[in-house]
């Protein structure tokens, strides 16, 4: 195919692309809002706000005001989870008469009043002895000192308003996903030659690859009396010493009702993988010298021996972790499949890197323990062993465009949240964007410095 008639085709999947972000994409949404409530009360009391998912309220999902000026106007707000439609309020601790005079859902600088429907058509109310409505409040009054209800919340409603408080937002960020989009399609029709040259040396030198990563991994572990075993003993050893560490040491809890250990090694899981294949694959070239000298020998084929090599111990791994996770009571289903997808993620990044690592390595040995840094680093900037969520709100992005964020959320999607990969449409647009932008970049390199390989070795 001629170059002005790529271009053209190239032009043709961007328009279909764009247009297709804009009207199947769905809108974004956040995590949580704010629940305005202005009150006022004849008595001192504790205010609480329950949320849930399936209408069972916990003392771990309810946020309280404490009510001190009598007979003046508080406004008190409670941050909601927008996954909870299950409201539940509690109106003081003892007998009184309390006016709401608005409640209002509160997101960026957007706001939306509810009406006072929400509690005058309550589905439970407790100790409540009349709720009547006047000009501009309406008026509760409490018979005892347990006074609750749960409300009648407008599903529809806060939907609609959290999509349009969010509209201008959706809006650059489909702008900013066709971007990037356009990018990557003419960036694959640009480099496209040196990817597929890649490709088809590896697919002619299939089968050499796969003797090869048989090989390697059999003869890391030569000599030694357990052979092959410390492979798969070595992460098992580690995920137990960090469940001591932070479950037993520190007492860390459970992931919301998810226990500590399996929220654990499943992002455990894929980040050995790919700190294994990155310190192998970095170092495949020197490590195969004999072979680099050899004219006819096909080098392209070598990075991807270690990635394989590396990726054996991770399927027993995965094969561990599925048994852990059976024992705890959490069988497999339809999502865990992704696990196979979120493998091919990790496969293909890391192939990625090596290609640009191994390749430079050679010139540049500092790039070895330049590696051992940032895996250090990485591990926790990843994160693994802490959850993101208790970081300020204006924090996250820093750590989500690591791409191996992307891996790791998704091993636990897979296991534990149970969402399609999918549904985090504008994440697997910026993994595959920076992935397959590292791989231009590690074919290219590659390429060009393979002449001078057995020179410098």
């Amino acid at each position: 195919m001629g170059k002005k008639k790529r271009i053209a085709l190239a032009i043709l999947l961007c328009i279909i692309c764009n247009i297709l972000i804009f009207l199947v994409v769905p809108n974004e949404r956040p995590e949580n809002y704010t629940l305005n409530v202005t009150m006022e009360s004849d008595e001192k009391g504790i205010f609480q706000f329950f949320y849930s998912q399936n209408g069972i309220f916990e003392m771990d999902k309810m946020q309280q005001y404490s009510y001190e000026n009598v007979g003046e106007k508080e406004q008190l707000s409670f941050e909601v989870p927008a996954s909870c439609m299950n409201w539940r309020m509690d109106f003081g601790d003892a007998k009184a008469s309390v006016k709401i005079y608005s409640m209002e859902l509160a997101h960026k600088n957007s706001t939306h009043k509810l009406d006072y429907a929400v509690i005058q058509n309550s589905s439970d109310k407790h100790s409540i002895g009349s709720i009547t409505e006047k000009d501009d409040y309406i008026e509760i009054n409490v018979d005892s000192d347990d006074p609750r209800c749960i409300l009648d919340v407008p599903e529809n409603e806060i939907w609609e308003f959290l999509d349009s408080a969010l509209a201008t937002f959706n809006t650059i960020k489909r702008a900013i996903a066709c971007i990037m989009a356009d990018i990557l399609l003419f960036g694959i029709f640009l480099v496209g030659n040196q990817l597929l040259s890649l490709f088809k040396e590896l697919k002619a030198n299939s089968r050499l690859i796969l003797n090869l990563s048989k090989n390697d991994f059999k003869t890391r572990f030569a000599g030694s009396y357990l052979g092959i075993v410390w492979a798969f003993i070595q992460p098992v050893v580690t995920v137990l010493v960090y469940w001591f560490v932070f479950q037993v040491g520190m007492r860390s809890g459970d992931v919301g009702d998810f226990p500590f250990v399996l929220w654990l090694i499943a992002g455990l899981v894929p980040w050995f993988f790919f700190q294994e294949a990155l310190s192998a694959g970095t170092n495949a070239l020197i490590e195969y010298q004999y072979l680099v000298k050899k004219i006819v020998f096909k080098i392209s084929t070598l990075p991807i021996v270690k990635v394989l090599s590396a990726l054996y111990v991770h399927i027993f791994f995965v094969l561990f972790t599925l048994i852990l996770y059976c024992f705890y009571g959490y069988f497999p289903d339809l999502y865990t499949l992704q696990i196979i997808y979120y493998m091919f993620c990790t496969f293909v990044f890391v192939l990625a890197l090596t290609y640009i690592t191994c390749s430079v390595v050679i010139f540049f040995r500092d790039v070895t323990q330049i590696i051992g840094i940032v895996l250090q680093i990485g591990v926790w900037m990843t994160p693994i062993m802490w959850q993101l969520s208790i970081l300020p709100k204006g924090f996250a992005w820093f750590f989500k465009i690591n791409p191996m964020y992307y891996i790791v959320s998704g091993y636990r999607d897979a296991l534990i949240n149970k969402v399609w990969f999918w549904n985090n449409f504008y994440m697997t647009l910026w993994f595959w964007f920076v992935t397959l932008g590292l791989f231009g970049v590690g074919s290219i390199v590659f390429k060009r410095l393979k002449v001078h390989f057995a020179d410098v070795l």
